[in-house]
């Protein structure tokens, strides 16, 4: 990615929070890197050189600044300057894709050479696949140094670090100190964690590029909040969870006055806790641009007004792939209420109880939360006919579980928007609109669209698809985002009957 460099010093000097994430500055003279925020004393022009990503900083020979904390960066959004191939081994990356596996089986999932990829890398990030998960893991190392009380183990495990050894090796050589020596230095920022019976609840803050409309997110998750496993009002947002061989429970709620949500976890270890920070920065799509995505979409006069009254819109995502696209066909010609009536019922005649070590969450953070969602495994040979849905609909189910089950379909971001919405509507009892939802909240599609949506079409005075379609075009990349914004203005000008029976307002 080339960055204008004096566009990037004077971004600097301004410390707009809006280019925070967007690059990071080397400063030649001290050997460190910073976020456009940092505190202290603007380096003159000469002595900064600047990197569109914190790995490509490193890469360079840079450490991290200890006083701005590169670790607490919103991040740059995944698809922002980069091609469609980076952008999606980029959410891969974040998932964990480099952990367990190489760049050659990276490459391989992406469909290409990994000498390709190597390339594209260094032209969009400015560093290669494997720079960037290491750098992932020591930032997250570093955050987790800083805003907990984890045990130098369980900081390198968490982190996705293969040895103890190895994640003191890659703190000593990125930030010349010892992890003791960083936590010893580092300012406490929010709690820290509690040890309760072997379950640690966690803390940890989730920065975003703000605006963010929580009020929206809360909303849209709180009307299709699956009962006995998510839990979603103007405050709070909570589910139940399988993780690390275990179950847990997380709680969101946002921070009043800065740019960050804050979760807790409690969960029957901290093995992979890298993972579940990225699923909910998925879940509630904190790695968003809202400044770009309005400028964009707010160039369009039918969308402009929509735009300005709702700064910040996010695209609600999922803490789970399949679990997602399962609430996506029972939402197929329904209501929401009545997909998430069927989801209930699937959740407690086929769902596994929910156990947690140690007591509840404070503040009676589990309450209504009895259940973790079904495994493929386990709805692969489940009866459904007996929830009230139609056979055909009961098929697609157990259907879609057993080739998730078996490995044949795989709800990542390894294909491109367009192979994935064909191979989705290849399946049985799955269309095109359903795809479509599913790329957007599963998947992270920025630029899925459902056209054939009847509430989309409504919004825009009934046109129809194929004229929708048309119109969208000046809308991408971020087609979803104009759906989210098309879908809330129809919810808030349809009589409260209409908004029951809209087939695709939202639903899923």
């Amino acid at each position: 990615m080339r960055l204008d460099q004096d566009a990037c010093y004077r971004a600097l000097e301004t410390r707009d929070l809006r280019f925070d994430g967007r690059f990071f500055t080397g400063v030649l003279s001290t050997g460190i890197y910073c976020r456009p925020i940092c505190p202290a004393r603007t380096p003159k022009r000469e002595r900064c050189v600047f990197f569109p990503s914190a790995a490509a900083a490193q890469e360079a020979g840079y450490r991290p600044c200890l006083r701005c904390r590169p670790e607490a960066s919103p991040g740059t959004p995944a698809w922002l300057g980069t091609s469609a191939v980076v952008s999606r081994a980029l959410r891969l990356i974040a998932e964990g894709a480099l952990d367990d596996a190489d760049a050659p089986a990276l490459a391989a999932r992406l469909g290409v050479g990994e000498r390709h990829l190597r390339r594209l890398f260094l032209r969009h990030v400015g560093a290669s696949p494997l720079a960037v998960a290491q750098t992932r893991r020591l930032l997250f190392a570093k955050k987790l140094l800083d805003e907990t009380a984890l045990s130098m183990t369980e900081v390198a495990l968490s982190s996705g670090f293969s040895s103890v050894r190895r994640f003191n090796d890659a703190i000593r050589a990125t930030y010349a100190r010892t992890p003791r020596e960083l936590r010893q230095a580092a300012s406490r920022r929010g709690g820290g964690a509690a040890q309760a019976d072997g379950a640690p609840d966690i803390a940890l803050r989730l920065p975003f590029r703000p605006p963010l409309d929580w009020g929206a997110l809360a909303g849209f998750l709180g009307a299709r909040a699956i009962p006995g496993v998510e839990s979603a009002g103007p405050g709070v947002y909570r589910r139940a969870v399988r993780v690390a061989g275990g179950h847990g429970v997380v709680e969101v709620r946002p921070v009043p006055g800065e740019p960050c949500l804050l979760a807790r976890l409690r969960l029957p270890g901290t093995e992979g806790l890298i993972h579940c920070a990225e699923r909910l920065r998925r879940l509630f799509d904190l790695g968003a641009d809202p400044d770009a995505i309005a400028a964009h979409l707010g160039a369009d006069p039918r969308l402009a007004p929509l735009v300005a009254a709702a700064p910040g819109v996010r695209v609600p995502g999922a803490w789970d792939g399949f679990e997602l696209a399962v609430r996506a066909i029972l939402g197929q010609q329904v209501s929401v209420r009545a997909a998430t009536q069927l989801a209930g019922r699937l959740v407690a005649r086929h769902g596994e109880p929910l156990s947690l070590r140690g007591a509840p969450l404070p503040e009676d953070g589990g309450e209504g939360l009895r259940f973790v969602f079904p495994t493929p495994e386990a709805l692969a040979e489940a009866d459904l006919t007996d929830l009230g849905l139609p056979r055909a609909r009961a098929a697609a189910i157990t259907s879609l579980a057993a080739r998730v089950a078996r490995g044949e379909v795989a709800l990542d971001a390894s294909r491109g928007l367009e192979e994935t919405v064909r191979a989705l509507a290849g399946l049985p009892g799955i269309g095109e609109w359903t795809a479509h939802y599913i790329a957007m909240r599963a998947l992270r599609e920025p630029d899925a669209f459902p056209a054939t949506d009847l509430a989309l079409r409504r919004a825009l005075g009934g046109v129809s698809g194929a004229d929708l379609l048309v119109m969208a075009e000046a809308w991408r990349p971020w087609r979803a985002y104009a759906a989210v914004l098309l879908w809330t203005a129809d919810a808030q000008a349809a009589r409260p009957a209409q908004r029951e029976v809209s087939r695709g307002a939202m639903a899923g």
